[in-house]
């Protein structure tokens, strides 16, 4: 399956990739948890101590998220984004513009500012993911490298109530997908065609 995916990932050709960014990003800042955030910087409708969000620089045909970060940044929300260890495992530093990315392994563009250590990931509000697709049941296929089932877990370890989302195109959302014991369901699935909210433990179903 993460086969497949992948390849019709790679036949997308650019001006696709780059408009499904330009809709995931509108339809990210309309997320309940971000919304009101994302008025003017000025505007007196943005009450209270902006988020903080965890999110990821885009590679290789998966939805752009370069118009996110910018419309993230311009709504004044604390962005957070990966660093790559040696181990998989993955620390987190502040987003401070396109600029300020740099080349990385496997292709990937990473902050280069302070390293803010693994465990900053659960000051998030909303935790942004990648993946490959997603299931009705909320479950969420990813790469298979491990790194982001290390930041779930250390999600779950902490007391973070953060919203996780996973970023997708309408495509990407399955009837169902493989699931181990160990995976945790995202919170909300963005596409370009919208929101998919999935039911928390203990909850009814949120809704499309």
């Amino acid at each position: 399956m993460r086969r497949d995916l992948l390849e019709v990932r790679r036949a997308l050709p650019p001006d696709v990739v780059r408009a499904t960014g330009e809709a995931l990003a509108r339809r990210t800042l309309e997320l309940d948890e971000l919304a009101r955030y994302a008025a003017p910087p000025h505007s007196t409708s943005r009450p209270g101590t902006p988020p903080t969000v965890a999110a990821y620089v885009s590679i290789e045909g998966e939805p752009s998220t370069h118009p996110l970060l910018e419309g993230l940044r311009a709504a004044g929300v604390r962005v957070l984004l990966p660093v790559l260890l040696p181990d998989n495992d993955l620390d987190w530093a502040l987003y401070e513009g396109a600029e300020r990315l740099v080349r990385a392994g496997w292709g990937l563009l990473e902050p280069d500012g302070e390293r803010l250590s693994p465990e900053a990931v659960t000051q998030a509000d909303v935790v942004l993911l990648p993946g490959l697709a997603v299931d009705r049941h909320g479950v969420r296929l990813g790469r298979g490298g491990g790194s982001y089932d290390r930041v779930l877990a250390r999600l779950q370890r902490s007391v973070a109530q953060a919203s996780l989302v996973v970023l997708l195109y309408d495509s990407e959302v399955l009837d169902e997908v493989p699931a181990e014991p160990h995976d945790q369901h995202v919170h909300a699935a963005v596409t370009p065609s919208g929101v998919l909210r999935f039911a928390r433990a203990g909850e009814d179903l949120m809704g499309a």
